[in-house]
């Protein structure tokens, strides 16, 4: 039997959550390791397609004592850029790292918690959860239903056009992931259909600026959980409609059906050899192009209050979402490839279920459960609206830095 070591802090994940918080743990001498089950930042090396980038700018890749020092910082970094990121900044302040390591179990006891892993048991007073909000790919239970003749593929599967077979591509989803999908395969001359549900449309740029800069600007990133009406539909939003390139262009419906990309509504189901399509399309544009209008509206307002409007490019605002009337469905016969952009769901197959709640998403208050000691970081509006971003992972892992110190605290004075 492996002899059970003991440490105060077990940081699961090590990403730029998991490395965030080792930071913040190392600046406050809590002794600590961080387990993770393959390489440093290894989903940006394994799960991301070839043209990927940041959705933000460089100069937005802040994380506890480190931030970019590139010559790029309105730029986006690439995949493999952000992984030797965040690898540079492990090494900058020695983070407790075991690679090759995966967490089989969470006990917690009345003295803390026994963590069970490949490389043997860990006995900590806290644990911190950092495995990001992307684990696994959501994938409706539409997907069975489908000819088995029709590859499948999600997004962390999905590399370029190249491994797509012939035939038409049916790109289920059009956030951030499926429009970038969709409008990649249709540019290498793809015959793509993209099925649009709820969304969220906004400029790359707007008055010379990148959008991220005006949402940090105005405070709109920094907005907390306990501070919003409806938390649990903010935790939801999807992600926002954006691309990352050199020339910084704008990516939305407008611009993939110039493409050639044919838009129908929410994938709903399917008869015989037919897919179907909500009838909500118009709708769902309509509303997206609503909520950009008035998040641009409080931009000039804020340029105006601030005295920025001279320095800023004019006021042009994007053109309206061309909805038409899309059909509702699709003969399948002419579909060889489904990618299946429908979002991710955290995954934590080694925690009591008890901390789940009837759909499996982990119940916690901004990163803290109910048991003492137990901790999350990196997943959706956790703490802010940025949470899940580099920039956000920071200070979210300070403040509950801050939390687990004051536990350790209280438990040492208890034993």
């Amino acid at each position: 039997m492996n002899e059970v070591r003991t440490t105060e802090v077990v940081v699961i994940g090590g990403g730029q959550a998991g490395l965030a918080m080792s930071r913040c743990l190392t600046d406050r001498s809590i002794d600590h390791v961080v387990l993770e089950r393959a390489e440093v930042a290894n989903s940006w090396t394994t799960e991301r397609w070839d043209s990927l980038r940041l959705l933000t700018p460089n100069w937005m890749s802040r994380l506890p004592g480190w931030s970019y020092r590139g010559d790029d910082p309105d730029g986006y970094m690439t995949a493999g850029e952000v992984a030797a990121y965040l690898d540079t900044y492990r090494r900058s302040f020695d983070a407790p790292v075991r690679t090759g390591v995966e967490v089989r179990r969470i006990a917690s006891d009345g003295q803390g918690h026994l963590v069970d892993s490949s490389d043997g048991p860990w006995r900590a007073r806290a644990v911190v959860m950092a495995t990001g909000a992307c684990s696994d790919p959501h994938v409706p239970s539409l997907a069975a239903d489908l000819p088995d003749r029709i590859h499948q593929v999600t997004p962390i599967a999905y590399r370029n056009p190249g491994q797509i077979a012939d035939g038409g591509v049916l790109v289920v989803g059009a956030s951030a992931s499926g429009l970038q999908i969709a409008d990649e395969l249709a540019r290498a001359g793809g015959e793509v259909t993209l099925a649009v549900g709820d969304h969220v449309r906004l400029p790359r740029t707007y008055r010379g600026m990148d959008i991220h800069w005006w949402m940090d600007t105005v405070g709109q990133l920094d907005e907390r959980y306990d501070e919003v009406e409806d938390l649990s539909r903010a935790r939801r939003l999807p992600s926002l409609q954006l691309i990352g390139t050199p020339e910084r262009r704008t990516l939305g419906l407008n611009s993939v059906a110039a493409q050639g990309v044919r838009l129908v509504g929410r994938l709903v189901g399917r008869s015989g050899e037919r897919a179907q399509f909500s009838g909500s399309f118009a709708n769902m544009c309509t509303s997206a192009d609503l909520k950009q209008q008035r998040l641009l509206d409080r931009l000039d307002e804020y340029a105006d209050q601030h005295g920025l409007d001279a320095e800023l490019w004019p006021a042009e605002r994007p053109e309206p979402t061309v909805a038409g009337r899309p059909p509702l469905d699709l003969d399948l016969r002419s579909i060889a490839t489904v990618v299946w952009a429908t979002g991710f769901r955290p995954h934590y197959p080694w925690l009591d279920e008890s901390h789940l709640d009837r759909r499996g998403r982990l119940v916690h208050d901004g990163g803290v459960l109910t048991a003492p000691g137990l901790y999350v970081l990196g997943l959706p509006f956790q703490r802010r609206r940025k949470s899940s971003f580099i920039d956000g992972v920071g200070p979210d892992a300070e403040e509950l830095a801050a939390h687990l110190a004051a536990h350790l605290d209280h438990a040492a004075a208890r034993s």
